[in-house]
């Protein structure tokens, strides 16, 4: 072989092992946010593809957005989960197994949780992104973050500023049933709401 094809073999073994280290960095298990701003048409943001796999979010991209137990809003401004408590007025949404697209009747029950936020202008939400247990975890949690996002889209998509929105996913860390059905599987899929402590 000669030099310069030495050299280029060398370019792509140093690429190789960047890329391994930015997946290391990727694989911890706290909760992904995101700083991006959400698109007003309830479509994923860049980095998401239709199918729901999570091919095109990457390692780095994740590692760079993701610090501890923070949440985002949709400026990029950090907030703290503990700050926020279970709203009752805002059931959670569910969402079919491995995807992140807002169902019907889900889109229904957002348009009421819309109309609250606009009559109570001054609250703040959370929305926590779950999966169910099947999966790794590095790909719930971006599932997960696809479903907060998804959701957040669509309130934005029917008015409510993206300032009073912040999102965090926990993938399969938090599932609201425990047990190994589907029935349970299916309850773990969704989206949840907590407003920001008065």
């Amino acid at each position: 072989m000669d030099e310069k094809g030495m050299t280029n073999m060398r370019r792509g073994l140093a690429a190789r092992a960047v890329m391994v280290a930015i997946l290391m960095v990727g694989c911890a298990r706290t909760p992904a946010t995101t700083t991006s701003a959400p698109s007003p048409t309830g479509a994923a943001t860049s980095g998401t593809s239709s199918s729901g796999s999570n091919t095109g979010t990457t390692a780095a991209n994740r590692a760079g957005t993701t610090t501890g137990n923070l949440g985002s809003t949709g400026s990029g401004a950090r907030v703290n989960p503990g700050d926020y408590a279970v709203a009752s007025e805002l059931a959670d949404v569910h969402f079919d197994f491995d995807k992140y697209e807002i169902l019907p009747a889900e889109a229904t029950l957002l348009d009421s949780h819309a109309a609250w936020l606009k009559q109570n202008g001054d609250r703040l939400i959370l929305i926590e992104g779950h999966c169910d247990e099947r999966g790794t975890t590095e790909y719930n949690v971006a599932l997960g973050e696809r479903r907060a996002k998804a959701t957040m889209n669509y309130l934005v998509s029917r008015g409510i500023s993206a300032s009073r929105i912040a999102i965090v996913s926990y993938g399969e860390e938090r599932p609201g049933c425990a047990q190994h059905t589907d029935a349970c599987w299916t309850q773990n899929r969704r989206a949840h709401f907590l407003a920001k402590r008065g």
